[in-house]
């Protein structure tokens, strides 16, 4: 294992369940995000393919970090999880008596490159939300309002309330986003195949947590959540077992100072 440790970030070289084990502390974080590898057959940087033998030996690994991730939680923390769609399920009904499965969440976006021509292509990722306490937990509603089309565009009158009064111009986000997929010559891409953007990590880390809470990412990849993480002025740990990513990490995380904007999209 290694460690590059500053004052509100640190990143850990080594395989996730060891690191989860020997260096987290049991409640100490406020937010996990978890982008695990799919089990779809990429390849990262020749340090590794995401293929196990079986879904069973896949499944059974994650159940793994997945119990050592609930363990790390504070007891009002939450937890976001990415899967590959024929996974989801599994990892729904496997946490659904030891969470609160608040949402169902779609990530969509663009198609690119080649497509399906004998079934219809994925153009989503599915993201679970669950908290462990479901009456006590962090959703700050007022960080992430976006606009609301009926009320802001179309002008309407709500005769319903007394007086009558136009409907919202903001809302609080459904459970289903649009946010390009990163590629090259994006302002933010790292050479990672499935790197997440930051205005996906930026959505979750408003919502679920404050200014100086701790999040956790045990699969960090070129580490945008520790990025956004430090641009909205929280604290984060991310894991990551490849060299390769390990160095990205550390460079991105090195220029990111107070006027660091993040890459929004509107």
């Amino acid at each position: 294992m290694e460690d590059f440790i500053k004052d509100d970030y640190t990143l850990i070289r080594g395989d996730v369940i060891e690191v989860l084990e020997k260096k987290i502390i049991d409640e100490s974080i406020d937010l996990i995000f978890i982008d695990p590898p799919y089990n779809i057959g990429k390849e990262f940087h020749g340090e590794g393919t995401d293929s196990w033998e079986s879904e069973g030996e896949y499944l059974e690994w994650c159940y793994k970090w997945l119990d050592l991730c609930l363990k790390k939680l504070k007891p009002n923390g939450t937890l976001y999880l990415m899967g590959a769609t024929q996974f989801m399920p599994y990892f729904d009904i496997y946490l659904r008596d030891k969470m609160t499965i608040l949402s169902r969440i779609i990530w969509h976006y663009d198609s690119s490159g080649v497509q399906a021509k004998k079934y219809f292509g994925s153009l989503y990722e599915p993201i679970l939300h669950a908290v462990k306490n479901k009456k006590m937990y962090t959703f700050n509603a007022q960080d992430i309002l976006v606009e609301a089309k009926t009320g802001s565009k179309r002008k309407l009158i709500d005769y319903r309330k007394n007086p009558p009064q136009p409907y919202n111009k903001k809302k609080v986000p459904g459970n289903t986003w649009y946010y390009p997929r990163v590629r090259y010559r994006m302002p933010e891409y790292e050479e990672h195949p499935s790197q997440k953007p930051e205005a996906l990590l930026e959505r979750i880390i408003l919502a679920s947590t404050n200014p100086g809470d701790l999040v956790l990412d045990p699969f960090a990849g070129t580490f945008t959540t520790c990025a956004v993480a430090k641009k909205l002025k929280r604290k984060s740990i991310g894991i990551e077992i490849g060299e390769y990513y390990f160095e990205i990490g550390k460079k991105r995380l090195n220029k990111i100072n107070s006027d660091t904007k993040l890459f929004q999209i509107d």
